[in-house]
């Protein structure tokens, strides 16, 4: 099909004809139509089969809305041999048509810390992403997986909370994936990833997905590549995702910033109505569940049930479409757990219709990628040779005390400066 065929066409027969076109870049101006009351200028190379990312610009003179088509699959392939590349393919193949295998082993590949390896996981990212816009696409823009953040001090009951949630789940027709997140030996390094062999039921399920995976030292209560795990899941074809983080403190609350709903999960008895009031995790929360509200400890859960909602009513609201709930919950017995299934779906639901859901997601992405940036710029700050054969010297007389702590970092940094 030629370009001036192409034009008489609405922009997304436009989008499937320039795919067919063997052009390198092309400069054009389309015709108004009822939708644009506008023309559409577009200049951009079209050189891969792959694309993504859609830009709109207004100008005074009406809607004049600008094509921008990138081939950045193209130049993440570009540096790959046959067999890496059969490797990424096999690795989405097999992920998008729901195999766990594959689905595990592109998790382990996005985990590793290896150079190439990294790069391998940006470029089957890049593929996921681009087939996960088009389901979104196909399913009129909706959101294809609930993502839920759930979190607690330890022993709150969140391994057994999930295991009969999650069951509960598939039962209904869902596909559940969990990430476990454990806390890495600071000593060791090592980390236990018991939370698997807690939920035996949940494993076994062939709707359920399962991994755990250690913190390295991440704070947050999340490790580095969660966000990026959440994305290989729901291109599994996963519709709820359960991220369970690590026992937390008042400020360690970054699932909160990967996900649309977050679940504090609080035994009875753990405090009173002034550990609700205080600044940092509860304010971040969208439904507080009191769990073990069984036996002797309904009496306790009643009254700390009551102690949170009075100390809710003193936080700001995160939302105008959303109040958080407290909630009493049994993973023993089952009472509440349908209760509060129904009422996450009630949050989904009104945050889906005030646009806060889309919104919030969005913000999401642009948090996680400053952090990946502080991450990355501090790994090349330490690697940086001048800074390498600095780093032993200037740590041995801080210790000494000869240097004060500020002193050094400030000449480590001038180091860097002028290394480059």
């Amino acid at each position: 099909m030629n370009i001036p065929a192409l034009l008489q066409h609405s922009h997304q027969h436009l989008r499937k004809g320039l795919l067919r076109t063997p052009f390198r870049r092309y400069h054009f101006i389309l015709p108004s139509s009822i939708h644009l009351r506008s023309g559409i200028s577009c200049s951009q190379p079209f050189s891969s089969l792959e694309f993504h990312c859609t830009q709109w610009s207004l100008l005074s003179n009406g809607v004049k809305r600008k094509l921008c088509v990138q081939t950045t699959l193209k130049e993440h392939t570009e540096g790959l041999s046959d067999k890496e590349r059969r490797f990424v393919d096999k690795l989405y193949t097999g992920l998008i048509q729901g195999q766990r295998a594959c689905l595990a082993e592109a998790i382990t590949l996005i985990e590793s810390t290896h150079n190439r390896k990294k790069e391998l996981a940006q470029v089957l990212l890049q593929k996921v992403l681009v087939y996960h816009r088009e389901q979104e696409q196909l399913n009129k823009g909706k959101p294809l997986a609930f993502r839920v953040g759930l979190s607690g001090p330890p022993g709150a009951g969140k391994s057994t909370f999930i295991e009969y949630f999650g069951k509960m789940l598939t039962e209904r027709g869902h596909k559940v994936s969990v990430l476990a997140v454990d806390p890495s030996s600071c000593t060791s390094g090592g980390s236990l990833l018991g939370d698997k062999t807690r939920m035996t039921e949940l494993s076994r399920d062939m709707n359920a997905y399962i991994r755990p995976s250690p913190t390295r030292g991440t704070l947050g209560g999340v490790t580095r590549t969660t966000n990026e795990a959440i994305l290989l899941c729901e291109g599994g074809g996963y519709d709820i995702i359960l991220i369970e983080t690590v026992g937390v403190g008042q400020s360690e609350f970054a699932v909160a910033d990967m996900v649309d709903m977050f679940v504090l999960l609080l035994p009875p008895a753990g405090g009173d109505e002034l550990q609700g009031i205080k600044r940092g995790i509860i304010e971040m929360a969208d439904l507080v569940a009191i769990t073990k509200c069984d036996g002797d400890l309904i009496v306790p859960a009643r009254r700390i049930q009551a102690e949170y909602l009075s100390a809710l009513k003193l936080l700001r609201k995160r939302s105008k479409a959303w109040r958080p709930k407290v909630i009493r919950i049994s993973s023993r017995s089952g009472e509440g757990v349908t209760e509060m299934w129904d009422k996450m779906q009630e949050f989904q639901e009104l945050m889906l219709a005030s646009g806060e859901l889309t919104t919030r997601r969005q913000k999401q992405q642009k948090v996680w990628m400053w952090n990946l940036i502080q991450e990355s710029v501090l790994e090349h700050f330490r690697t940086h040779p001048t800074v390498r054969e600095q780093i032993p010297l200037l740590e041995r007389r801080v210790l000494t005390g000869a240097l004060s702590p500020g002193l050094a970092a400030d000449l480590l940094l001038k180091a860097f400066k002028d290394g480059d």
